[in-house]
């Protein structure tokens, strides 16, 4: 069964192709520190045989939160309860990323005004933002060098650079939300040169044998946002810089997405045709047939388990069993199994 072949990216190798999507706790204090909750939430996945997690959108600064109780990465006080995570993790055979993120416009932290490329709220529940000057954005891009650094020194296999969704980076890349006249907006070349900007930032720090990779939102639902189309000449800008693509869609506009089991695949596997690169997919993938089918049939590489894993930390180990799968069972879990 492909869904438990190994896959190897850099220098990580995955035991199987089962991801555990990042996916907002709203648990840390407003310090940004992980606590007891995180530890135990991702080693259970862990424990649960989980091949990859990815740890949640974690701010470079702390305006740069969805919320104020998400995890940050601006301080080298984070580092210490990161680590105990990734740890955790590393002794139940998992390996673990980090996604780092600023929430550009859809910041709701307390602690400031948000900060987007043009002067365009969200929608009417959301503060109006600031347009970002020049000495921000590279006070920005520091701050994404600064995490990649402190995320390496809590040792994570892998980092994810959040592009998606309709948060900084995404807002700059969209032509819906970055209204520019700089040489930041305007074309499809300097819409991107602030994601190229926070790659070659990272990749000053970031060593060269561990995996960078984007999630992003390969289509707005907008006849004049991101298109599948678009969203591959934007990775092919950047592809000398990142190693895989985390595709999923939307969150840029209020608006809600009809969405159904395998929704996005057909965005993950025209970027994986047009960009050959490695792609991770995701979107109410909930079983392991409809995960093997895309491995097999839309030539995916890696398939994110979101909501799934929410409900069944244990998802991996159960699919492991279902399909006679050796190596999954912990051996203090056997009696549960066998009489």
């Amino acid at each position: 069964m492909k869904l438990f072949d190994q896959f190897k990216v850099k220098n990580m190798t995955l035991k199987n192709r089962i991801v555990m999507p990042p996916m907002c706790m709203y648990s840390a204090a407003a310090d940004g520190k992980a606590t007891d909750f995180h530890l135990m939430h991702y080693a259970s996945r862990a424990i649960g045989g989980t091949g990859l997690i990815i740890v949640e959108a974690t701010g470079v600064s702390p305006i740069g939160r969805i919320s104020d109780n998400d995890l940050g990465i601006w301080n080298d006080d984070q580092i210490s309860g990161l680590k105990k995570v990734v740890d955790a993790c590393h002794a139940q055979g998992a390996k673990i990323a980090i996604q780092i993120s600023h929430a550009g416009r859809k910041s709701q932290s307390a602690c400031g005004q948000p900060l987007a490329p043009s002067a365009l709220a969200f929608s009417n529940e959301y503060q109006q933002p600031a347009e970002l000057t020049k000495i921000q954005l590279a006070d920005i891009a520091d701050s994404f060098r600064k995490a990649a650094s402190r995320a390496d020194k809590a040792g994570f296999d892998g980092i994810e650079i959040h592009a998606a969704h309709g948060y900084l980076l995404h807002e700059f890349l969209s032509p819906l939300t970055n209204k520019r006249t700089d040489e930041y907006g305007g074309c499809l070349e300097n819409r991107v040169r602030m994601l190229r900007e926070v790659l070659e930032n990272i990749h000053s720090v970031w060593p060269e044998k561990k995996p960078i990779w984007l999630r992003v939102s390969a289509s707005d639902y907008n006849k004049n946002g991101i298109n599948g189309n678009m969203m591959i000449d934007i990775l092919h800008s950047v592809k000398e810089l990142i190693d895989l693509v985390h595709v999923s869609s939307g969150g840029l506009l209020p608006d809600p997405v009809a969405s159904y089991p395998g929704y996005q695949l057909p965005l993950a596997k025209v970027i994986k045709e047009h960009c050959q690169i490695p792609v991770m997919a995701v979107g109410l993938l909930n079983d392991p047939e409809i995960a093997e089918a895309a491995l097999h049939n839309d030539n995916i590489d890696l398939i994110a388990f979101g909501r799934k894993l929410l409900r069944d930390p244990y998802f991996a180990l159960q699919a492991a069993l279902k399909y006679n799968i050796a190596g999954y069972l912990p051996q203090a879990y056997e009696r549960a199994y066998h009489r």
